[in-house]
């Protein structure tokens, strides 16, 4: 897997006014502590302190470049498929490190799901697309994958669309249709955290919009992180927002107040259009 090294700029941020770590959610699905994160000689993270509540949509907004999709990929580690990159401080997932010796990043993945900015389905039919994770995983035997397959299907919102072609093949979906696929396939693994990158910058409008509704009620079952440069996106369908700059945390916390009323100048500064 070949991804592109963030751009950064050089010129450093000041130090946020305030303490940018949150009051600790009562039971949150992720700490991060202190993370920093390299590509060769190049730092692209910087002293990340934060804690992601469980059962909630967490957007995560900022400029190009500033390092949220390398934060989202350092969760559950597929930043570890780029050469030269290393890292320093923790992100523990239900309290246990995901960089333990113990953690297997295959196994972490199957917990950690994650959804990409552009629709990727394999070269399978539909039913296979969803059933892929589940099988290389040995998480049910094959006489009950059918019933795994549907329910991962209908909690994206999209068995009534497919039902009565599940051997089609997945790359014959709309754009959207595929997004929600994907969606599924992550589902089926059935995880605690669902990483999206970006998942409606590739979508027309409506598409989006089913997207949207479908994280709102994904967050009933499952914790979610959203990458987006769409802050109206953001507005709408977190609950919580963090605000990255120059691989900084500049601030994270409720969304409704992040957007009103922002602790920070820079924080204001960005949602308000003067700069990104």
């Amino acid at each position: 897997m070949s991804v592109a090294m963030p751009p950064m700029q050089e010129e450093r941020p000041q130090a946020p006014r305030a303490a940018v770590r949150p009051t600790p959610f009562a039971t949150p699905i992720l700490d991060v502590r202190r993370y920093n994160f390299w590509y060769g000689i190049t730092q692209a993270l910087f002293d990340l302190s934060l804690t992601v509540p469980r059962q909630a949509v967490t957007a995560l907004i900022g400029p190009s470049g500033c390092g949220k999709s390398t934060f989202l990929r350092s969760i559950n580690r597929l930043n570890e498929l780029i050469p030269h990159t290393r890292h320093t401080g923790d992100i523990l997932l239900e309290g246990v490190s995901v960089f333990s010796r113990g953690t297997d990043p295959v196994a972490l993945r199957q917990v950690v799901g994650m959804v990409f900015q552009q629709p990727n389905p394999f070269p399978k039919s539909i039913f296979d697309n969803v059933a892929y994770g589940p099988r290389i995983n040995a998480l049910c035997a094959e006489r009950d994958m059918p019933e795994r397959v549907e329910r991962a299907l209908r909690r994206a919102a999209l068995w009534d669309e497919v039902k009565d072609r599940l051997q089609a093949p997945g790359t014959s979906l709309s754009g959207g249709q595929q997004q929600r696929l994907c969606i599924a396939r992550a589902l089926a693994n059935e995880p605690e955290v669902l990483l999206m990158d970006e998942p409606c910058s590739a979508l027309d409008p409506a598409a989006t919009q089913r997207i949207e509704e479908l994280m709102v009620e994904l967050k009933q079952a499952f914790s979610i992180v959203i990458v987006t440069h769409n802050m109206q996106q953001a507005s709408r369908v977190s609950d919580y927002t963090g605000f990255f700059y120059l691989g900084r945390i500049i601030e994270f916390g409720d969304t409704k107040q992040l957007f009103t009323r922002p602790s920070d100048e820079r924080t204001e500064a960005y949602i308000t259009g003067r700069f990104g």
